[in-house]
């Protein structure tokens, strides 16, 4: 999320360019490094076939090389698909209607779709609260948001290793890994862009790797490397990166010798409100007592009868 400084010019964490470009680069190969893109899409394929109804026109937005395009779904479940992504490189493998664009300035109608979804994207938006209403707007009245993205627990290894080494062998500390949202503020941010029955949930996934240098392989097969703006410019040195493997392997090493790198996979739900959607009862509207229906005995909490 943006931050505004006291002359109101909001603080963008993120180099927009950097990452696509960055994103590019990994396009060639990344089919062998999509493990969690994957994930993602069993996920939400999942989640859809439970709902009884069609989406006629749908976006993948942040599409990679194809979320939707890539589902096990029939066309009975989603009709027209427009895949859209900052990369051009990216966007290449999809055989679909497709368009190069950034998510954060979203060039679609007001109630355009009636389905979005994105796939660890959007954890690199500047402004994550402004894209949430972006595409609040461009769905139709009753259409979902699906979108899955990088929480906070994400690499925290790697962030303790490298943030301990670079103090120890340089005597300061710069910016390595990316600020990710949590599970509570991605609820409050639902609910602030408007979405009806917003649903957040969070799995945690923990990859093995062999060492720290194939984990960091990993990211930039994925196009997930450091692009924070006030990253350092120079390459970390040889020693504080040998050291901060070390500090990794002897904090959380295996029995194996391998050392675990976890994925907090964050997965939010939200409809375009609508009149026939479900609506939550009123305060103090219940006509049956919580006890009653667990089949225990209430007990006071020590508060006075009214």
């Amino acid at each position: 999320m943006m931050r505004a400084m006291p002359d109101n010019t909001p603080i963008k964490p993120f180099d927009r360019q950097l990452h696509a470009e960055r994103k590019s680069r990994a396009a060639e190969t990344f089919a062998d490094f999509d493990f969690l893109i994957a994930r993602v899409r069993d996920e939400f394929a999942d989640r859809l076939s439970l709902i009884k109804r069609r989406f006629d026109r749908a976006l993948d937005l942040g599409a990679h090389q194809g979320l939707l395009e890539n589902m096990a779904l029939g066309a009975d479940k989603i009709g027209t698909i427009i895949a859209s992504d900052m990369s051009p490189a990216m966007l290449a493998t999809l055989s679909g209607p497709k368009l190069v664009a950034d998510e954060e300035f979203l060039p679609f109608r007001e109630q355009s779709f009636q389905l979005v979804a994105s796939a660890l994207s959007l954890h690199w938006v500047n402004d994550l609260p402004g894209t949430l209403i972006q595409i609040r707007r461009i769905l139709a009245p009753d259409g979902l948001f699906m979108g899955a993205l990088l929480g906070g627990e994400t690499l925290h290894e790697l962030r303790q290793a490298m943030s301990e080494a670079e103090i120890e062998c340089e005597g300061g500390l710069s910016p390595r890994v990316s600020p990710m949202i949590d599970l509570r503020d991605m609820g409050a941010l639902l609910q602030r862009a408007g979405f009806a029955l917003p649903v957040v949930d969070s799995d945690r996934v923990t990859v093995r790797y062999q060492n720290m240098f194939r984990l960091l392989a990993d990211l930039r097969g994925m196009g997930e490397t450091n692009a924070l703006q006030e990253r350092r410019r120079q390459p970390m040195r040889r020693a504080t990166l040998m050291r901060a493997a070390e500090i990794y392997t002897a904090k959380f090493g295996l029995e194996d010798g391998r050392i675990p790198a976890t994925f907090e996979i964050i997965t939010a739900t939200g409809w375009a409100p609508h009149e026939d959607q479900q609506k939550p009862l009123q305060p103090g509207s219940a006509t049956t007592r919580l006890a009653d229906a667990l089949g225990t005995i209430e007990k006071s909490a020590g508060e006075k009868p009214r």
